[in-house]
């Protein structure tokens, strides 16, 4: 039938065009030739089903008298006949469903090898920073810091050492006056000689946040002007963020330099990256 050489033609095109698509990404890839193969091969597994449906499939409805005998070898004969075309066109049914069958597997194959360009899956990576419990915190020429070297009031972006430069690690260090530091619950010691250390990363978008107020106690964001609270553990007092910037604990190790308790506590950077944290 017309019908059944239409669909088994596309759907070896489609399987052709879908190895190919493989054969050519393993080789070095080329943008236009893969869409257009890529093209070739959903197009084949379209127009093959649609030549399936439309030539192969019962159109009905069908509504036809019968006797409960057949009185005449001219009924019996159209009977016999109509069982022969059935089993013919059962036959090209299974011809077609194994074509089927090896056109998508061609077409998952082909599908692989993009998927594997997006690179390996980040893990639990995006809620860690380079901070380690010990982690000294140094400027970006490397060198450490002691409470006493802050002026009060003062900001300065630090790094964890042997990580200078590490987007996701940048933190400010602020020292505020005696006595102003109110730490929430759970935070009692975070804040050696009265030094706090928030994420430099804005909660909102990403953004630096390096603009700060002494005189209110406030850190801008210049990208969106978001503004956090430093004496409320930096949660957000105007703008769009919703989230607190994370705060760094902090100690001084036994030569008197600033250093990480731990590694933040909670993921830093914008909030739809903890939204679902575990």
């Amino acid at each position: 039938m017309r019908g059944a050489r239409l669909a088994a033609l596309a759907f070896v095109v489609s399987t052709v065009a879908s190895l190919s698509l493989a054969v050519v990404y393993v080789l070095g890839g080329q943008a236009q030739l893969e869409g257009t193969l890529l093209g070739v091969g959903l197009g084949g597994l379209g127009v093959g089903l649609v030549a399936w449906a439309k030539h192969l499939m019962p159109t009905g409805p069908f509504v036809q008298a019968r006797k409960v005998t057949l009185a005449r070898t001219g009924e019996i004969e159209e009977v016999a006949e109509s069982f022969e075309e059935g089993a013919a066109t059962i036959g090209r049914r299974r011809f077609l469903a194994r074509l089927l069958a090896v056109s998508l597997g061609a077409f998952g194959i082909a599908a692989v090898f993009p998927i594997r360009s997006l690179g390996t899956s980040p893990g639990r990576q995006l809620f860690h920073t380079s901070w380690r419990k010990g982690s000294r915190a140094v400027t970006d020429a490397g060198q450490p810091i002691r409470p006493a070297e802050l002026p009060v009031d003062s900001v300065l972006t630090v790094f964890p050492e042997g990580a200078v430069g590490v987007e996701d690690s940048q933190t400010l260090l602020i020292r505020l006056p005696a006595g102003d530091y109110r730490p929430l619950p759970g935070r009692e010691g975070w804040a050696p000689d009265d030094v706090v250390a928030f994420s430099k990363i804005c909660t909102h978008a990403g953004c630096p946040v390096g603009l700060y107020r002494a005189d209110t106690n406030q850190l801008f964001c210049p990208c969106h002007q978001s503004v956090f609270d430093v004496l409320q553990g930096a949660k957000p007092a105007g703008g769009p963020a919703t989230t607190a910037l994370p705060q760094l604990p902090l100690d001084v190790d036994g030569e008197g330099y600033l250093v990480a308790r731990s590694d933040y506590t909670e993921p830093v950077g914008p909030g739809f990256w903890n939204r679902n944290r575990a």
